[in-house]
């Protein structure tokens, strides 16, 4: 059995609490089931009001139909975003500070190597109890990360969550975690399975592509471990960040989330571009 670093194991105190009957059959809600651990409620009594004026400041209605997740490592800056319809563009809502980061540019690669994952992603776990008070995992390894990561020890466990202490995930204080996992809760209520979270070494305009690609030159990255990938299929760390740079683009132009797939050779994602 590997050893993981407990900082991130946000999520398997959920599982073990549950599994010893802490937790009661699952509401016809998923609001409903949330409301009874006790943070959860706190959250709504302490944030709902809060949430609701800042919404109607940015004109969209709250709860809102969908939200959206963006991250950026070495801005350290989560954003939150929104819309109140399916044919609407989604609206920044709040930047929150990440207020703890551990590993520099660059993806996840394997366990232990103290990255925060760079790429696209959803929260596949809301956790109401978590040590880091309230936490929301995202899904990594995700399917490019499965192609492109160590094959046996790839890590886990990385979470949006309070208690601004982490090593590989995204930790907010534990005031705006409460208004990030209640968002993200109203969403998943309303209807919505996926919420995206993209997550990128920094905001991808092309000055900043630049500078990585000079900072790269002078070699200030260690050379992305290639080796790991199955088959030695792997690709430099510029080229995976104009991979990202490509869905970056496309949410910077659309103000939608880009939809993609994987190209299974390679990890690559293969975005879809909208019709002209």
């Amino acid at each position: 059995m590997s050893k993981r670093n407990p900082l991130c194991l946000a999520g398997l105190l959920f599982v073990l609490i549950a599994a010893a009957s802490e937790l009661r059959p699952a509401a016809n809600n998923f609001r409903d089931d949330q409301l009874r651990f006790e943070r959860v409620r706190a959250a709504v009594q302490e944030k709902e009001a809060v949430l609701k004026s800042l919404f109607a400041q940015k004109a969209v209605p709250y709860p809102p139909r969908q939200i959206f997740i963006r991250a950026f490592k070495e801005e350290k800056v989560l954003e939150l975003w929104a819309r109140g319809a399916l044919d609407k563009p989604f609206t920044l809502i709040k930047a929150y500070d990440i207020c703890s980061l551990s590993g520099g540019p660059g993806p996840k690669r394997r366990e232990g190597d103290f990255q925060v994952p760079e790429g696209f992603y959803v929260i596949d776990q809301f956790n109401p109890f978590s040590i880091f008070h309230l936490s929301l995992r995202i899904n990594y390894p995700n399917a490019s990360d499965r192609i492109l990561s160590d094959p046996d020890v790839p890590g886990g466990e990385i979470f949006i969550h309070g208690n601004c202490v982490s090593i590989g995930c995204l930790p907010l204080t534990d005031d705006k975690i409460k208004e990030v996992y209640l968002v993200a809760l109203e969403a998943k209520s309303g209807g919505q399975e996926r919420i995206p979270v993209h997550i990128f070494p920094l905001r991808l305009s092309q000055t900043n592509m630049d500078g990585l690609k000079d900072r790269r030159i002078r070699g200030e990255f260690p050379a992305w471990p290639e080796a790991k990938a199955p088959g030695g299929k792997g690709a430099d760390l510029i080229a995976f960040w104009e991979n990202l740079k490509e869905g970056y683009e496309l949410f910077e132009q659309t103000k939608t989330v880009p939809q993609y797939s994987v190209e299974p050779r390679t990890g690559k994602y293969l975005f879809i571009r909208p019709s002209p």
